[in-house]
This record gives C-alpha cells, sequence and structure tokens, in this order.
C-alpha cells in the first residue's frame, strides 16, 4: 500500500497539536472511580445530632409501615412499572438499605435551612455540631459522606460563612481529624471569582490545620442566573469546573432560589420546570468528562400529613427522582425522613429495570456474542455504568451481575470507567 505523508508529517501534527493534548488531559480527564452519593440529605445546623441517621431510618420505615409496607408504596407510586422487578423484591432491598444505611449523604446546614443569628449563637451551634459527628464518627455510626453548607460568600454574609467553615474544619481535626468522606458546600456562587477565593480558603486551612495539600474539596451550589449565563455572554459554570484546580467535587442545582432569581411563581417552582432543565442542561455539559459529578435539587413537597397527602407527595418524589435519573443525572436532595422511602424505591426500581437488558447487551458485547444490537464501546461504557451505579448504591448483588453479565464485577467497572480490562480476566 503506497504511503504519501511522511514521518514528519505526523511530527508536525502532534507538535501543533501538544497543548491541545495537554488541555485535553488535564482538564477533562474523565470518572475517577470514586463514589457518588444518590442523594444528600440537608439538616439545620442546630437540629443535627449524632443520632440523625438513626432518627431518620426510623422515620422512613414507620412511614412505609402506616401506608402498609414498602411493597404497597412501591404499588401505590408505580416504582416497578415497565419492569420485571417484583415490589416484594424492591421492598426487602429498600428495607435493607434503610436499615443498615439510610443517608449516604449528610449536609450539616448552616446556611438557608439555618438561619441568621448572632455569632455566639452560631458559634455555640457549630461547636455541637461538630462534637455530635465526632461522636457519630467514633462509634461508626456516621454516614458515607458528611460535611457543612456554610453561609455564601456574598458581601453580607462572607465573614461569619467564613467562620463557621474555619470552626468546622479545625474543630474536626482538633478532634481526631477529618473524615474520608467530609464534604464542604459553597452555596449561591456568581461568579468565577468566588469560586477561586474558595481555592485560597481551602489551601489556607490546610496550611493552618497541618493538612496535605488539596484534602479539602468543595461542592458549588448553582443557584444564581449568573452561573449559568455571564453578563458576557458565556457559561460561568463551566469555569468553576476548572477554576477549582481540581477541588470542586460536584455542582449542585438549587431548584427554589434559582427560579425565584427568575421572578418563577412560588407555586410553579420545580425541579422540572423548563428553566431548571435549561440550567441543568448547561451544569451537566459542564461537567461532561471532567470528573466532576452533579447533583439535581429537591422538592419542597413533603409527604406528610393526612394519607392522601403523604401519597401525593410521594407519588410527586418519585416521580421526580426517576425523571433526573432517566436524564442522567444520578444525585438529588432529600429534605424530609419519609423522602428516603420514595428515594430508594424509586432508584433502586430504576437500577433494576435497566439491568437484565443492559446485562445481555455487555455480555454480548464482550464475548462478541451474535446480538439484534450492534455497540459501540462509548455505549458498553453506558451499559456498564448503570450497572456498576446500581451495584453500589445496593439496588444490585455482585452475584446476579456476575452471572448474568458473565463477566467479573471488577471487569465491569473498569469497562464503566473506561479502562483497559485486565488481561487475566
Amino acid at each position: 500500500m503506497t504511503r504519501h505523508l511522511e514521518d514528519a508529517v505526523l511530527a508536525d501534527v502532534d507538535r501543533r497539536l501538544a497543548d491541545a493534548d495537554t488541555a485535553l488531559a488535564t482538564q477533562y480527564p474523565g470518572d475517577d472511580g470514586r463514589r457518588q452519593p444518590i442523594h444528600t440529605v440537608y439538616v439545620p445546623g442546630d437540629r443535627y445530632m449524632a443520632t440523625t441517621p438513626a432518627d431518620w431510618s426510623s422515620t422512613a420505615l414507620e412511614s412505609a409501615r402506616t401506608a402498609g409496607g414498602l411493597d404497597a408504596v412501591a404499588s401505590m407510586v408505580g416504582a416497578t412499572e415497565g419492569t420485571d422487578c417484583a415490589p416484594d423484591t424492591l421492598a426487602t432491598l429498600v428495607q435493607h438499605k434503610l436499615s443498615t444505611e439510610p443517608i449516604e449523604d449528610l449536609r450539616i446546614d448552616f446556611e438557608d435551612g439555618y438561619g441568621m443569628f448572632d455569632d455566639a449563637t452560631e458559634d455555640a451551634d457549630v461547636e455541637r455540631a461538630i462534637a455530635a459527628l465526632r461522636t457519630a464518627i467514633d462509634a461508626g455510626t456516621s454516614t458515607p459522606f458528611v460535611g457543612t453548607r456554610f453561609k455564601c460568600f456574598e458581601a453580607n454574609t462572607r465573614a461569619r460563612g467564613l467562620r463557621t467553615l474555619d470552626m468546622f474544619v479545625s474543630g474536626l481535626v482538633e478532634s481526631g481529624g477529618l473524615p474520608d468522606g467530609l464534604t464542604l458546600t459553597l452555596p449561591k456562587v456568581t461568579s468565577v471569582d468566588q469560586v477561586e477565593a474558595m481555592v485560597a480558603v481551602a489551601a489556607a486551612l490546610e496550611s493552618a490545620n497541618g493538612l496535605p495539600a488539596n484534602r479539602i474539596q468543595f461542592e458549588v451550589q448553582v443557584e444564581t442566573p449568573q452561573a449559568i449565563l455571564g453578563s458576557d455572554g458565556r457559561a460561568p459554570v463551566a469555569q468553576f469546573v476548572h477554576a477549582g484546580q481540581g477541588r470542586v467535587s460536584s455542582l449542585h442545582y438549587g431548584t427554589y432560589d434559582y427560579s425565584a432569581s427568575l421572578g418563577i411563581a412560588a407555586a410553579y417552582q420545580s425541579m422540572e420546570h423548563p428553566a431548571a432543565d435549561h440550567a441543568k442542561n448547561v451544569m451537566q455539559l459542564a461537567v461532561a468528562g471532567t470528573g466532576v459529578h452533579m447533583s439535581d435539587g429537591s422538592t419542597n413537597i413533603l409527604p406528610i400529613g393526612d394519607a392522601d397527602n403523604v401519597a401525593t407527595a410521594w407519588r410527586l418524589h418519585a416521580r421526580l427522582v426517576r425523571r433526573h435519573l432517566e436524564r442522567g443525572i444520578y444525585q438529588g436532595w432529600d429534605m424530609h425522613p419519609a423522602q428516603l422511602v420514595t428515594r430508594y424505591l424509586a432508584t433502586y426500581a430504576f437500577y433494576r429495570g435497566a439491568f437484565g437488558p443492559a446485562a445481555a447487551r455487555l455480555r454480548n458485547y464482550v464475548h462478541k456474542l451474535d446480538s439484534t444490537v450492534m455497540d459501540e464501546p462509548a455505549t458498553a461504557r453506558a451499559l456498564a455504568n448503570v450497572i456498576h451505579r446500581g451495584a453500589v448504591c445496593g439496588a444490585l448483588t455482585v452475584d446476579e451481575i456476575e452471572t448474568a453479565a458473565d463477566l467479573p464485577m471488577t471487569t465491569v467497572r473498569d469497562i464503566a470507567l473506561g479502562r483497559p480490562t485486565r488481561s487475566d480476566q
């Protein structure tokens, strides 16, 4: 076969694209494999206790029992419609989850959910929260991810927010060290400058507390229109990720602050409003390929009160959870213990419903079996990803995955993360 391009041409192309290659590799490294919680629970800082996860577990299970059991709630909200997952199977899995790990990610809130108090009051509440969290950590009853949301970097709350952040991080260090799943939330971000300022604060806290570099990471809450569209016509939220210098772990959508900022009437503020979908679409583009996670927001329609109100709120919550999962957003917020019931029912039903077809297609792809669907590497990653996420949250077991996919779980994980599969498998 005749070749006309000399090696010098390739060398020239390599030279021309060297900077672009470096930028792509550093700015879009892909998923690093760290666990993403399926939800974040917000608890006001003055109400957090070491027993909060257990208390939420009891309340969630009791609310389901009152409604006839988890299988009855699953049927009520249509969690298993269109799937081959039986309500009793789903109920058994969710019962175990609510009994053993009811909350995956807990945020001790000193921002909107807490309110404005004098310094002495907030200082005392921060100190008490640190002591309670240390008790839970030492007892092994804390949540896999835990942290605080402090007041934003707007001028009127900046000093108080930094004071709480400093007390929280330094207090944990002094009382025994930072938990592995420490997560800090920077709310109401309006500019890239605020993200850069948070990077500087994180570095200063590491230095002051003798922590290794880059130990402190943080989430950015997207709650303002300025984060989605800047005055220069750019999308600042995309810059947030890179301005964070590797410290931004996730972007979280704030349903009600964002909606209110656009002048949307309270009755129509929702996770599924077109304005919300637009913001989340931009956020999804901003994090794609970066390894930064993304979370949807919350619904303030709570499953409390009489049976009809509870059922209506559960149906809404289950539908909204399913909706963001179908759109590739794998995390959301929960504001009340009874929402855990539909969080796990809807999430587990989603993964179990996707599992059978995904496992069959992944098995056919890897083993090169005849199939009516011709999948490509990118699709194989998506198939493996939904299986892997289902396993991490407890919706799927390793045994059933390895049987259905005819693959070791390690191989499924490697495919999901876009890594070469191991040569001995």
